[in-house]
C-alpha cells in the first residue's frame, strides 16, 4: 500500500470514530448562514448566550477556557450531542426541545466537556494511528493472498483472502469501538463530578438515560454491545445511578429564571421550526405566557402577518424591557417584513442591552444598508466593524461590508471585502479575482493591503 493510500485509510478511520462520540446514534429557525462540512447549522443569539450560560461553571471546574470552546446549534431533531474538531460542541435542536428541564441540557454538556478535559479526540487519533498500522499489515497479507490466488487461479483461496480482508477490517473497528465505549463511562463519570463541584443535580442527566433506553428497548434487543460506541443505555443508567443519587444535589432544581430562558428557547425553536398550526397546536392563543406569546409573534412574522406579530413582540417587550432578544425580534420582523427604517431603533436598543452579540449587529448593519442613504452607509460600516470581533468568520457579515463600501464608492475595500467572503465559502478563484481587484486601489503596505495580500496567498495554495 502506497503512503497516500496509509493516509487515506486514516482518516476514514478518523471519520469513522469521530463519530463514536456523539451522545447517541439514531434534519429553520434562524436560516443557516454557516454550513460547516455538511452539518445543517444554525445561528441564533440567544440560544448560543444560552449555551454559554449553561456551561460557564461546568467549563471553570473542568479547567476550560469558555472562550477556546464553540458551542454550534444542529438542525437535526434527534435527541443528539457531540464534540468534533477538538474544542466544539454540536448539540441538536431536537435535543434542546426534548428537554424538560435546563438541567438535562447542563447533563449533557457536561458530558461533552468532559471529553473535551480528558482529551478524548487527541488520544482517540493516537489510537487509530496504533491501530491503523495493524491494519494496514492486515491488508497488505489478505491483498498478497488475493493477489497470489488469482494468479494461480484458486478460487477458494482468494476468498480466504477476501475474509482475511473483512476480520482485519471488523477487529480494527471493534477495538476502536471498545476504546470509545471506555471513554463514553469515563466522561459519563467525570460529567457527574462537575456538576457535582458546581452544586448542580445530575438528575437531568439520568433522566435522559432513562429516557433514552425507554425508546431504544426494542431497536436495540438483539444488538451486539461490542459493535456500539457507546454502552448501552440500560448499562449506563447503572454505572451512573449509585453515583448520581449519592450527591447531595441530586434534588436540586433548576431558579426558576434558568427554567424561564429554557422555555423561551424552546418557544422559539418551535416558532422558527414548525408549520404556524403546530405552534398554535403547542401554544394556543389561550395561552397568554411569555412562551406562548414568544412562539406565536415568531410564527406570525415568518408568515408575514406583521398585524399580529408587532402588537404580541410589544407585549412581551412591555412585561421584560430588558430583555434583548425581545427587541431583536421586533427588528428582525420589521426588517424582514420591508420596514428597515423602523427596524434600526429595536436593533439598536437590542445592541445596547448585549453589546457583546456580533449577530444583533450583523442584523442592524442590515438595517442601516437597506434604509439607504450615505449615512446609514457610514453607520452600517461601523456597526459592522464591531461585529468582526465576534463574527470575523460569517460570509454574511463581509458581503454587507462589501454592499457598505460599494454604497460609499470605496470599490478596493468592497473588492476586498467580497473576497474574504469568498474565501470563507470556498471559492478561491472568485477570491483571487476580486483581490486582484482590490490590490489596485489598495495603498501598500496599509493593513488592508498586507490582508489583501494574505488572502491572494491562501487562495492559491494547494489544498
Amino acid at each position: 500500500m502506497t503512503p497516500n493510500k496509509a493516509s487515506g485509510l486514516r482518516r476514514a478511520l478518523a471519520c469513522f470514530v469521530a463519530a463514536t462520540f456523539a451522545l447517541m446514534t439514531s434534519y429553520a429557525p434562524i436560516p443557516a448562514t454557516a454550513q460547516s462540512r455538511g452539518i445543517p447549522l444554525i445561528r441564533d443569539a440567544e440560544i448560543e448566550g444560552l449555551m454559554r450560560l449553561y456551561t460557564r461553571p461546568v467549563f471553570k471546574v473542568a479547567g476550560i477556557n469558555p472562550r477556546s470552546v464553540e458551542v454550534h446549534l444542529v438542525n437535526h431533531n434527534s435527541i443528539n450531542a457531540f464534540v468534533a474538531g477538538g474544542q466544539r460542541i454540536f448539540i441538536h435542536t431536537g435535543l434542546l426541545l426534548d428537554a424538560k428541564t435546563p438541567n438535562e441540557v447542563i447533563g449533557v454538556l457536561a458530558h461533552e466537556a468532559a471529553h473535551i478535559a480528558g482529551g478524548h479526540l487527541a488520544r482517540l487519533g493516537i489510537q487509530v494511528d496504533r491501530l491503523t498500522t495493524a491494519n494496514i499489515v492486515g491488508m497488505l497479507i489478505a491483498g498478497a493472498a488475493v493477489a497470489g490466488a488469482a494468479a494461480s487461479g484458486q478460487s477458494s483461496a482468494a476468498q480466504a483472502g477476501s475474509g482475511i480482508l473483512l476480520g482485519t477490517q471488523g477487529l480494527t473497528q471493534r477495538s476502536l469501538l471498545a476504546y470509545a465505549r471506555v471513554q463514553e463511562s469515563a466522561s459519563d463519570q467525570a460529567a457527574v463530578q462537575f456538576l457535582n463541584k458546581t452544586g448542580q443535580s445530575s438528575k437531568g442527566m439520568l433522566d435522559l438515560f432513562y429516557k433514552l433506553a425507554n425508546r431504544s428497548i426494542g431497536t436495540l434487543r438483539y444488538v451486539d454491545p461490542y459493535v456500539q460506541s457507546h454502552p448501552l443505555p440500560l448499562e449506563r443508567i447503572r454505572n451512573l445511578e449509585r453515583i448520581a443519587k449519592a450527591s447531595p444535589h441530586f434534588n436540586k432544581k433548576d431558579p426558576p429564571a434558568l427554567m424561564l430562558r429554557h422555555k423561551l428557547m424552546q418557544a422559539k425553536l418551535i416558532g422558527f421550526l414548525k408549520a404556524p398550526q403546530q405552534v398554535y397546536r403547542a401554544y394556543p392563543k389561550t395561552d397568554n405566557s411569555l412562551p406562548g406569546r414568544y412562539a406565536r409573534a415568531i410564527s406570525a412574522f415568518r408568515s408575514g402577518n406583521l398585524r399580529n406579530a408587532i402588537p404580541l413582540t410589544d407585549s412581551l417587550i412591555k412585561d421584560m424591557p430588558k430583555y434583548p432578544y425581545f427587541w431583536e425580534l421586533k427588528g428582525q420582523a420589521l426588517l424582514e417584513g420591508g420596514r428597515p427604517a423602523d427596524a434600526i431603533k429595536p436593533l439598536r436598543k437590542a445592541a445596547k442591552l448585549l453589546p457583546n452579540s456580533g449577530l444583533i449587529k450583523i442584523l442592524l448593519g442590515q438595517a442601516y444598508l437597506n434604509t439607504g442613504g450615505s449615512a446609514n452607509a457610514k453607520a452600517a460600516v461601523g456597526t459592522l466593524k464591531r461585529a468582526r470581533h465576534s463574527e470575523n468568520d460569517q460570509p454574511r457579515l463581509h458581503l454587507l461590508m462589501a454592499q457598505a463600501y460599494g454604497k460609499l464608492n470605496n470599490i478596493a475595500l468592497a473588492e476586498l471585502e467580497t473576497a474574504e467572503a469568498a474565501i470563507l465559502m470556498g471559492d478561491r478563484e472568485l477570491a483571487a479575482q476580486k483581490i486582484k481587484r482590490a490590490l489596485k486601489g489598495l495603498k501598500r503596505g496599509s493593513p488592508e493591503w498586507i490582508r489583501a495580500n494574505d488572502i491572494l496567498k491562501f487562495s492559491r495554495r494547494k489544498s
